[in-house]
């Protein structure tokens, strides 16, 4: 983990929750008061995050000590432990909530990618994530699904044309959207189209687009959409994935990818816990 890309927003955070002083802590603990606790998951899930935790601690009191019981990644079950903790209590008090949020967050993104990479098991399909982030933690959240086992679209819009409907409406159209992409970006960059309907799929194999994206379009559809490209171009599945369509059923259309944005912006927190001893 780069910590230049995320201490930013970790200090952010801090700063949004401590505000002038956790009063609470300061009027309770004494000042030399040292503990120890464990994090413990209150559900099955998938842990991700534990650097990043860490480093919340780390940025309040070098002093605190973070020691993961497992790994990013590993799989844990109700009551598993998932790290001990030992330092100055109020230390571990006033950054206890942040570290929590960012860990429960991550490990429930990863808990959701893992389902789904599951889901389409044995076929050609990637599970892929989108755009839909929380704003200042992209970089976590995309890191949280490639832990889960699926993996990453566009970064940011610097990193491919992806072409969508109200493109092709300020464009003018499919092909003229295209036509201008070639002309305007690099050879290495894959200009993909936004299609809705089987019209739309052909003008969009007709002026080479590389990667059709079927939006929105029921399984049937996809699958004859599929049959007609007849790998000409790359085929990305996507509009409300895994809860308008199951997830397995999209794969056996033969997609190559299924964009599942419900993976960052909509994901359950994983319950995990901090106790003192």
């Amino acid at each position: 983990m780069d910590f230049n890309q995320i201490d930013g927003f970790l200090l952010s955070a801090l700063r949004e929750d401590i505000g002038a002083g956790d009063v609470t802590t300061e009027c309770c603990v004494p000042e030399s008061a040292v503990s120890n606790g464990v994090f413990r998951a209150k559900a099955d899930g998938v842990v991700c995050g534990l650097a990043v935790a860490a480093r919340v601690f780390a940025l309040t009191d070098a002093r605190v000590v973070f020691s993961p019981s497992v790994k990013d990644g590993d799989a844990v079950k109700t009551g598993g432990v998932i790290a001990d903790i030992f330092g100055p209590s109020r230390s571990i008090l006033t950054a206890e909530r942040v570290a929590l949020n960012v860990l429960q967050h991550m490990s429930g993104v990863a808990t959701a990618a893992r389902l789904a990479s599951e889901a389409v098991a044995g076929t050609r399909a990637r599970i892929v994530d989108t755009r839909k982030t929380t704003p200042g933690m992209r970089v976590l959240e995309k890191y949280a699904v490639r832990t889960g086992g699926a993996y990453n679209h566009r970064f940011g819009l610097s990193d491919g044309v992806l072409i969508k409907d109200n493109h092709i409406k300020a464009a003018g159209g499919i092909t003229n959207a295209v036509e201008c992409a070639r002309k305007a970006v690099s050879h290495t960059l894959k200009i993909e189209v936004e299609c809705e309907t089987r019209e739309n799929v052909k003008e969009a194999l007709a002026c080479g687009a590389d990667i059709i994206m079927l939006d929105n379009m029921t399984a049937e559809e996809m699958r004859e959409n599929v049959a007609l490209i007849a790998g000409r171009a790359i085929i990305e599945a996507s509009g409300n994935m895994g809860s308008r369509i199951p997830l397995r059923e999209v794969a056996e259309t033969g997609a190559d990818f299924i964009s599942v944005g419900s993976m960052t912006h909509s994901a359950a927190a994983l319950d995990i816990s901090l106790k003192l001893n």
